[in-house]
């Protein structure tokens, strides 16, 4: 749905929706809307865990892609600075082709070759967030990536190849939910794990940008899962 800055329903957004989840929703500079989840049809409509909207919820048949297999399921988009895509979830196929848990689509839809990725990761993709310099920051339940083992977090160089100057050491010892960057560059973590690197923490951390445990961020205790975070434009921040 979209709402009006009052909370009441945006009548000029048509849509009667989807038949599954919706996870993820990123709108771009022209006003159209990608959205991922879980869902297998639009508007009645085959449309396999990915789609774009136009501006007033019609489909953008522009946007070219038979989408993720079946049983897959996406759980974070994230739109780059050149109009890319890049896609995050429990997916292994995309169009057919073995893609496992991560890709990066061109703007029309179609795999981005650019980006490679090989065997990929080994479990889910739960967030993806772009820094400022292109690098890719990658948070799952997944404990290697190409073959070599990363558990729970890894930085990607624009390539798709890891960033060996992001140095987590054995990383997290259970998933990371969400993975969100500060003005400073510096890396709020959440998820349900209680060690990074060995040292017993909660489940919310925040990391310098070389990957090392950032040892001022002092924030009490949290007693459960972190599932999303956000900082505001004053520094202070969101979790839920």
């Amino acid at each position: 749905i979209r709402l009006n800055s009052d909370g009441s329903n945006d009548s000029s957004f048509v849509t009667s929706g989807f038949d599954f989840s919706v996870n993820s929703i990123q709108v771009q500079t022209d006003g159209k809307i990608l959205v991922g989840g879980g869902f297998s049809s639009y508007n009645g409509s085959t449309a396999y865990r990915v789609i774009r909207l136009n501006n007033n919820g019609t489909r953008d048949t522009s946007f070219s892609t038979t989408g993720f297999n079946s049983g897959g399921i996406i759980n974070t988009l994230v739109l780059q600075d050149d109009g890319k895509i890049l896609v995050g979830g429990s997916f292994d196929s995309f169009n057919g082709n073995t893609e496992n848990y991560i890709i990066r689509l061109n703007s029309s839809g179609t795999k981005d070759t650019s980006f490679t990725t090989g065997t990929g990761f080994d479990n889910t993709v739960n967030s993806i967030a772009v820094q400022t310099d292109g690098k890719i920051l990658v948070g799952g339940t997944f404990t290697s990536y190409k073959g070599v083992t990363t558990n729970k977090i890894i930085r990607l160089n624009t390539s798709g190849s890891k960033d060996t100057s992001f140095a987590i050491g054995t990383g997290f010892d259970y998933s990371v939910s969400t993975i969100a960057l500060q003005a400073d560059g510096k890396i709020l973590v959440g998820g349900s794990f209680t060690t990074y690197n060995g040292v017993i923490t909660d489940t919310f951390i925040r990391l310098n940008t070389g990957g090392t445990r950032d040892t001022s961020f002092n924030k009490g205790q949290i007693d459960n899962i972190i599932r999303t975070t956000e900082e505001q434009t004053d520094g202070k921040i969101l979790i839920g």
